[in-house]
């Protein structure tokens, strides 16, 4: 480099006109008009035009030579453009160069470099360092960087201490399936990456950390989707002494600082509580999306004497009947499209939908129209607040069944009809049971894991009554996804051993899995409580997409490979060795 660089692309704006410059970055844009050549170069702030005339040879030549991402130094004096554009920040200025350098040529790229191509997702990942000199991935990956930041002072101001914890640990039981690192020097033998730094945190407390806070990868060998990677960055964090109302109060004054950093929403404090069983019940997930209503509703008591044999037989069987009232929708669903809508919840266990369009009251269709009497029509219409033009869907299943389907139901008909009423909406939701059954390995297993506080008055069910054992968990909701969860810890062995106990592990699980945590159980543990984020999940609502790949350097894709680097890759026989590993054909 000859110069040094005085400006970043994007910086310069008309009061700078007349001043000399040096700018440095990629060729984005070149035109060729014959007497002048005029060329845009970018970097991560953004464009500036760059003139050269015909009668300035050496760099009119040069001009005329480059192409696309070469990477280039001018220097040259600011003016004010003849013919303007709007579009761009730095459109009422350009620089006429006096000197231009070419720093390194460029082959001509894979993929375009612009934000409105077309390419596929996994042609950008193979080649993402070009993907990412797009303005917005440098947005996106600069407000990961800002949002990161802003979390670092909160928590420094509001006295936690960072530490980072080991990525080499021990495998445990009760969560997502662990990604395991062979040891080469301990023959035989695994790490594991850690699902969360979850009993690393609680020892910290037991040490006498107080507050503890980390920004830290964690890794789940688990199925993909839009909003999960295989590695995954968290904002983690412990306190001490402290109970449910501490930590939400301490991480609502978090998410008011960024609301207030990222946004124009005015967040209004405290965000308001709902019981899981409400959550379920009434909008069919334990993360409600409640930027619109809809609510679900059971209708069970209304059919129970119906002459539907579908209804009264899920009634009979101790199942339910439940409806959700789309108000004002009749008329934008035909019958192939609530076909569509029955086919779509058939993939959540649903066997059907029913359907009634109450296009007023003389005027309803349905396809259950035969068993609807006058006095079930009125109990329907007092029942879920009928007026005209509304659609009323209907599933009838076990109750865990029904509310999936509905709530998944209610989700998409809310996003295809755009009925969003709310930028914004919030709730934690609490008291979330303790396990859940699972049939594949015959037992209960732990809802969130096994290091939770149950709720005081449930304690004496463990044993007895597992699946009635409420916790002190909560989880912090926004606009339908869960951006973090915590709870209450358990903080004495006898109690610990006990939850082990209801999970039946054996005594040699308990030791060989959690041996170390129970010894430290025994030294005095305080009373703690924690929650986690998920970072990615929380940049991706500031960033307003959907997809958890735009706001991350490198991702992975759905099938958690990376056509950067073609990890994961066959490993040569020499290291398998090493390790004592043999790989099966």
């Amino acid at each position: 480099m000859e110069f040094k660089r005085s400006h970043m692309c994007g910086e310069l704006r008309e009061e700078n006109i007349g001043d000399e410059v040096v700018l440095m970055g990629w060729v984005a844009k070149k035109r060729n008009l014959g007497s002048l050549v005029f060329i845009d170069l970018r970097d991560k702030t953004g464009i500036t035009q760059i003139v050269t005339r015909e009668d300035d040879n050496e760099n009119y030549k040069i001009a005329k030579d480059v192409a696309g991402e070469y990477v280039l130094e001018v220097k040259g004096e600011v003016r004010e453009r003849e013919s303007k554009n709007p579009e761009i920040p730095t459109g009422n200025i350009e620089i006429i160069a006096s000197k231009i350098n070419i720093l390194d040529k460029a082959k001509t790229p894979p993929i375009y470099i612009k934000e409105d191509d077309d390419v596929s997702e996994n042609l950008k990942l193979k080649y993402r360092y070009l993907d990412m000199r797009k303005q917005s991935v440098q947005k996106n990956l600069k407000l990961r960087s800002d949002i990161v930041r802003c979390m670092r002072e909160y928590m420094y101001d509001n006295g936690f201490t960072e530490v980072e914890t080991p990525f080499l640990t021990k495998p445990t039981p009760e969560g997502a399936r662990d990604y395991l690192v062979p040891s080469r020097v301990n023959q035989g033998k695994f790490y594991a990456l850690p699902q969360s730094p979850q009993l690393m945190k609680q020892l910290l407390m037991i040490g006498s950390l107080d507050r503890y806070f980390q920004i830290v990868k964690c890794f789940r060998d688990e199925d993909l989707r839009a909003n999960r990677q295989p590695e995954f960055t968290q904002l983690d964090l412990e306190l001490s002494f402290a109970d449910q109302d501490d930590v939400i109060k301490v991480n609502e004054g978090l998410l008011k600082t960024l609301f207030d950093n990222f946004t124009d929403y005015d967040l209004k404090l405290p965000i308001q509580r709902m019981d899981y069983s409400e959550a379920m019940n009434s909008y069919g997930s334990d993360k409600p999306d409640l930027r619109y209503g809809y609510k679900i509703n059971d209708i069970s008591e209304i059919f129970k004497d119906c002459d539907f044999k579908v209804f009264t037989d899920n009634i009979k069987e101790g199942h339910s009947v439940r409806a959700i009232n789309f108000k004002g929708q009749a008329g934008n669903y035909s019958r192939k499209q609530l076909d569509k809508l029955t086919d779509f919840v058939k993939d959540y266990g649903l066997k059907g939908l029913s359907f009634i369009k109450f296009n007023s009251k003389d005027d309803i269709n349905s396809s259950i129209k035969k068993f609807l009497t006058d006095e079930i029509v009125k109990n329907l219409i007092e029942k879920l607040d009928i007026s005209d033009n509304d659609l009323i869907l209907i599933g009838a299943d076990k109750n865990k069944t029904v509310l999936e389907g509905l709530g998944a139901l209610r989700r998409k008909v809310a996003k295809d009809q755009n009925l969003y009423e709310k930028e914004y909406a919030f709730c934690w939701v609490v008291n979330f049971p303790m396990f859940e059954y699972s049939e594949e390995e015959d037992r209960y297993v732990s809802q969130h894991h096994p290091f939770t506080m149950p709720n005081e008055e449930d304690i004496d069910l463990l044993l007895t009554e597992p699946e009635k054992v409420r916790t002190q968990a909560y989880d912090i909701v926004i606009n339908g996804d869960e951006m973090g969860g915590g709870s209450v810890r358990i903080n004495n062995q006898e109690l610990q051993e006990k939850v082990f106990k209801a999970l039946k592990l054996s005594d040699d699980d308990i030791e060989q899995k959690f041996g170390f945590f129970i010894e430290a159980l025994q030294y005095g543990t305080p009373p703690h409580a924690g929650l986690a984020y998920g970072l990615d999940r929380l940049v991706m609502l500031f960033a307003k997409t959907e997809n958890i790949k735009d706001i991350i350097a490198f991702p992975k894709t759905q099938s958690a490979t990376c056509p950067l680097t073609q990890a994961p890759s066959i490993v040569d026989e020499k290291s398998l060795n090493e390790l004592s590993i043999e790989v099966k054909e």
